[in-house]
């Protein structure tokens, strides 16, 4: 998989991909991530990527000259599933959107800033728009970094045991079991006996019971 992610501040979302999982999986060739500075394409003698909104209004608009040169210079040089539009409004990340998106070979995302983009990129470049939730940062940077994340885990190699990735939230629109881990006593807080059972049956049955459990507990929108 190919990332390519558009974005007027390359330092603030660079780290993410230089630690831990995502960087072990760019190291093992598993995806590439590029990342574009909006302001290299910008014909402006000052760089500039933004301008005032017509109609007035307070908040500066990112431009579309140096977006439709960016995406369209990454576009004569492959085929591109997705073009991806950070954004508040877009539609809500969730788990069955990430899964989708991880199975797609070249992918675009551009970050919002300011008050936005000029429409016209969105009703000519951009074929998906996605928020991570019903609030607003600065900028696309750290939504582009948490969409990238929940996609790059899901690519068969990246985390040592595949199978984990598949037992997360969300995967059956349910929420995770508890887990514990040694010891099995701690203050004489015990792990529930079924887990030292070896009885693996009986074991899937209590996780599939305690993830209904706990699903109508704190998310029973996701049963509806």
């Amino acid at each position: 998989m190919r990332i390519d992610i558009i974005t007027v501040l390359p330092e603030l979302i660079k780290s993410p991909f230089e630690a831990s999982i995502l960087k072990r999986a760019i190291d093992k060739g598993l995806v590439e991530v590029h990342f574009h500075n909006l302001r290299d394409y910008s014909t402006n003698k000052h760089k500039n990527v933004d301008d005032y909104q017509f109609g007035g209004g307070a908040g500066m608009v990112m431009s579309l000259q140096p977006i439709d040169d960016c995406i369209s210079k990454l576009k004569s040089e492959r085929e591109y599933d997705e073009v991806i539009y950070m954004t508040p409004d877009g539609e809500t990340l969730n788990q069955g959107m990430a899964n989708q998106i991880s199975l797609l070979k070249n992918i675009i995302i551009l970050c919002g800033h300011y008050k936005g983009v000029d429409q016209r990129v969105r009703d000519h470049f951009i074929t998906k728009e996605i928020s991570i939730g019903d609030f607003v940062l600065s900028g696309g940077e750290l939504g582009a970094a948490v969409l990238s994340d929940a996609i790059i885990r899901l690519i068969p190699g990246v985390l040592s045991n595949e199978t984990s990735a598949l037992t997360d939230s969300f995967q059956d629109n349910l929420l995770s079991p508890p887990i514990y881990t040694r010891p099995s006593d701690y203050k004489g807080w015990k792990v529930p006996e079924v887990l030292l059972s070896g009885n693996f049956a009986k074991i899937d049955q209590w996780r599939e019971d305690k993830a209904l459990e706990h699903t109508k507990n704190r998310r029973p929108d996701l049963l509806e």
